[in-house]
């Protein structure tokens, strides 16, 4: 009897041992590569799950959440040849947990590596202009380079954002007047563009008072009421010009009578 109670409770402790190294617990966003025997079994989780001793392995608990990484290009040459340094970020996830365990040793290291390296990439097939006018066509084309290489490993890229584009101060300086030169041309061929315009109706005015003296005359006789009417100033008329003046004059007065006149009459 003492020899069976010894064998029961070894027993007993032997299969709680084994039950306590077999049961494992993978949380929301874990998931457990298990090898059997050496050999790829399942993807476990989340939660409870088993792995038998001996027979099973877990080969790597897999993140499956989105994860930022921080890349940096410094010197980097453009296309035209400029030394830039440029700074993104890239968020990308793991799709496939047995991928990213069975077929790469360091999937973490390996999708920054290509990260920098396909940021160098891009940067040298591209011209300064664009990165700095069009970050989101570089975003793009940063993120379907990066996500072509790393979908062998079960990692999918969901967006590349870059931070910021470094230029020289001597080209920045460069830029600012070319920028102020721009300005200043647009400035000037908006005022000659004013200018001709003013041109024009000077001159069809001109015509106007050219086929019709009266016309000129009232003109005249206008101005001659503006600079007088704020100024109070007293103006000095030639005779000629007073004769010519007092002819408009009685030309509007008989054409005020007519109306008048013709508006009192009724048939």
């Amino acid at each position: 009897m003492d020899a069976g109670l010894v064998a029961v409770i070894v027993i007993i402790v032997i299969a709680l041992v084994v039950i306590a190294r077999s049961v494992r617990i993978a949380s929301e966003w874990q998931r457990a590569v298990v090898l059997r025997l050496g050999r790829f079994h399942a993807v476990k989780g989340p939660g409870i799950y088993l792995v038998f001793p001996i027979v099973d392995a877990v080969a790597a608990i897999v993140d499956m959440r989105v994860i930022t990484t921080t890349i940096t290009a410094e010197q980097a040459l453009t296309r035209d040849t400029v030394a830039v340094g440029v700074d993104a970020i890239v968020f990308w996830q793991v799709r496939n947990a047995e991928q990213a365990a069975v077929r790469i040793a360091n999937y973490r290291e390996a999708v920054e590596r290509v990260s920098q390296t396909s940021l160098r990439e891009m940067i040298g097939a591209s011209d300064l202009s664009r990165l700095l006018s069009d970050r989101r066509a570089a975003d793009e084309q940063l993120r379907a380079t990066i996500g072509e290489k790393t979908a062998t490993w079960g990692v999918s890229v969901v967006s590349v954002e870059i931070k910021d584009v470094a230029i020289p101060r001597e080209l920045q300086d460069a830029m600012s007047r070319q920028a102020q030169a721009e300005r200043e041309k647009t400035a000037r061929v908006t005022l000659a563009s004013a200018e001709q315009a003013i041109a024009e109706q000077v001159l069809a005015a001109a015509r106007i008072y050219a086929s019709n003296p009266v016309a000129l005359k009232l003109r005249q006789m206008n101005l001659l009421y503006e600079m007088n009417k704020e100024r109070g100033t007293t103006v000095l008329i030639p005779t000629e010009m007073a004769n010519s003046l007092g002819e408009a004059v009685a030309v509007v007065q008989a054409l005020g009578s007519a109306g008048a006149t013709g508006s009192g009459t009724r048939p």
